[in-house]
């Protein structure tokens, strides 16, 4: 398995500082979500069409891996379907011009207005066309256990629904685990579609959750890992810490990636 943060955990990064700092750390990879201050990356100034060159000298001589470029997109509204559709297909233009295998998008809820059958039904429409324009381009787009799709049996109902060969999983070890469902059903029901994890964790309080450093909460990642350990998964464990969105609540990437990078080790070893 290789290791990977994502940059919500380093928002105030320059991309010249997250890759140095990246590789000084022994990371293998980056997942990204945002950066130098621009959440949508096809605009991000490294992805520009006048720096895409050096960018990509950048990454190769830094020896890293860019794992997965995370979208916005969401298909639950359908007043928001088309706009939501367009940047997923923005960031597999833009994997494809980075050579990363993975794009991330939401379901990502069931509104109190909406049948769940509907938007079980629009979610995978959205992600058929979606997976139509990655095939043959060595992109797969990932649906994440997030929100409201943080079950297996709505996840099953979704892919099964969606029709294409570039269509997968991302396994937010969080979400399934604070709708209650075990771990070791999540992955056993939903292993055929895993490609990419995000490893994270939290204290769990009487009215919810509240992140923390991997290892002080109760999320049980040790047994998730090991999961996968047993069951020869290859791919990625990125860490999603969000600073970004949690800035007086969490650590800054100083502690959190040297402490997920021993935490993690530890486990593999």
């Amino acid at each position: 398995m290789k290791i990977a943060f994502q940059t919500l955990a380093t928002p105030n990064w320059s991309w010249a500082h997250t890759l140095s700092e990246a590789k000084r750390m022994g990371y293998d990879g980056i997942e990204l979500r945002g950066i130098d201050g621009e959440m949508y990356l096809p605009r991000a100034r490294p992805f520009l069409p006048e720096n895409i060159e050096q960018t990509l000298i950048d990454i190769e001589r830094s020896g890293l891996e860019i794992c997965c470029l995370d979208a916005s997109s969401s298909f639950h509204d359908p007043d928001k379907l088309a706009q939501a559709i367009q940047e997923g297909k923005d960031y597999i233009d833009l994997a494809v011009q980075l050579k990363v295998p993975y794009i991330r998008v939401f379901g990502d809820l069931v509104p109190q207005t909406d049948s769940r059958a509907a938007v079980v039904a629009r979610i995978s429409t959205a992600l058929t066309e979606l997976g139509q324009y990655a095939e043959g381009k060595q992109v797969t787009v990932l649906l994440e256990t997030h929100g409201d799709i943080n079950n297996y049996q709505i996840i099953q109902e979704i892919l099964a629904a969606a029709s294409s060969s570039a269509l997968g999983l991302l396994w937010d070890f969080g979400h399934p685990f604070f709708n209650k469902e075990d771990p070791e059903v999540t992955y056993r029901e939903l292993a055929p579609y895993i490609k990419h994890t995000h490893v994270k964790d939290a204290k769990i309080l009487p009215l919810g959750h509240e992140l923390c450093l991997i290892g002080e909460g109760d999320v049980p990642v040790a047994e998730m890992i090991h999961i996968l350990k047993r069951n020869h998964y290859d791919g990625w464990l990125s860490l999603e810490f969000e600073k970004k969105w949690y800035p007086d609540l969490l650590d800054e990437p100083e502690v959190s990636l040297p402490a997920y990078m021993a935490y993690v080790k530890g486990i593999l070893a």
